[in-house]
């Protein structure tokens, strides 16, 4: 399939810029800096970028707890990512959620929560809505493989098919829910087939290659957008970084189970260097264009975190101001 080159910037740009996010937040981790729980998506972000990409900006998406590169495809701003993370008053949640509770409804990002499937339904209602109200609007629920073993995803799957809702259910499969490798909690290991008892067309798909994501995306929301929704796609991926934090011994007791040459071997399939390989081979940039992306990217992120520093804390008296709580 031939792309446009501009499509082609973005895609490797949209990646680059979350990659280096989530990197740049690991030294205010370790120095404790920053102290909420931190799930990062290094290694994961073709899969936002592909998808968001083939959506509109009013389409709607709902995250998890791994879920800064879904608010950053979908446009949300990075400064308030950061802000957020950072817990200072002026972030997308007023400095009250962190890391996972991320919001920024301009561009349809409608939130996430760290409550494994907690959105499943969420998402389930807003394709609902657009269905009662013909807005023409997709919905798209990511969750993680380990969201596959609640019952509200199935539940879910019945009723969209039911209702034809267009509504796109994205699994990230990156092998393991916490640290138990798939093997140990599946019979089958070939999620997308949950799908298809209830109808749901499903593909599963190299959730490493963009341009495959993209693509599958495309024709996801094609469907849904004519009628012929819902879409089950399982994306195959692997993250770089621990399951929360830089790694899995950041809490001290935890060790990092997976086995070196299946990290290794992992490493191989960055997303982004297959990008660069792409670009590199077909001429649609070279080698110091690509570093003049990732200075711009990088003085951005930058100045971020310079802004953070001096945002202030949500201030005491204020605390229970923009949350909900029992009477």
């Amino acid at each position: 399939m031939q792309y446009e080159n501009i499509l082609l910037e973005n895609l490797y740009s949209a990646m680059l810029r979350i990659r280096s996010c989530e990197e740049s937040l690991i030294g205010p981790i370790l120095d404790g800096t920053i102290r909420c729980p931190v799930h990062l998506c290094s290694g994961q972000e073709a899969v936002a970028v592909g998808i968001c990409s083939a959506l509109q900006k009013e389409d709607y998406i709902f995250g998890n707890h791994r879920s800064h590169g879904h608010y950053l495809a979908k446009g949300g701003k990075l400064q308030e990512l950061i802000d957020e993370i950072y817990g200072k008053v002026s972030g997308c949640s007023k400095g009250r959620g962190g890391s996972m509770h991320l919001i920024a409804p301009e561009v349809g990002m409608l939130g996430s929560v760290p409550i494994v499937a907690g959105t499943i339904s969420l998402a389930l209602g807003a394709a609902l809505a657009s269905s009662i109200k013909g807005d023409n609007r997709i919905t798209v629920s990511f969750f993680g493989d380990g969201a596959t073993g609640e019952g509200v995803l199935y539940e879910s799957l019945n009723f969209a098919a039911i209702k034809n809702l267009p509504i796109i259910f994205a699994c990230e499969n990156n092998f393991y829910s916490t640290h138990l490798p798939i093997e140990e909690i599946r019979v089958s290991t070939k999620i997308h087939e949950v799908a298809k008892p209830f109808g749901v067309k499903s593909f599963r798909i190299d959730g490493n290659d963009v341009l495959e994501v993209y693509q599958c995306a495309q024709n996801a929301v094609d469907l849904c957008r004519s009628g012929r929704g819902p879409v089950f796609i399982e994306f195959l991926t692997y993250r770089l970084r621990g399951h929360v934090g830089p790694d899995d011994r950041i809490q001290g007791t935890h060790t990092d189970i997976r086995p070196p040459e299946e990290f290794e071997r992992w490493k191989k399939k960055d997303p982004i260097k297959k990008m660069e390989r792409y670009l590199l081979s077909n001429k649609i940039l070279t080698q110091s264009e690509m570093q003049k992306i990732k200075n711009i990217v990088g003085k951005e992120i930058e100045d971020a975190h310079q802004f953070s520093a001096r945002s202030p804390f949500p201030s005491k008296k204020e605390l229970s101001k923009y949350v909900f709580k029992n009477s």
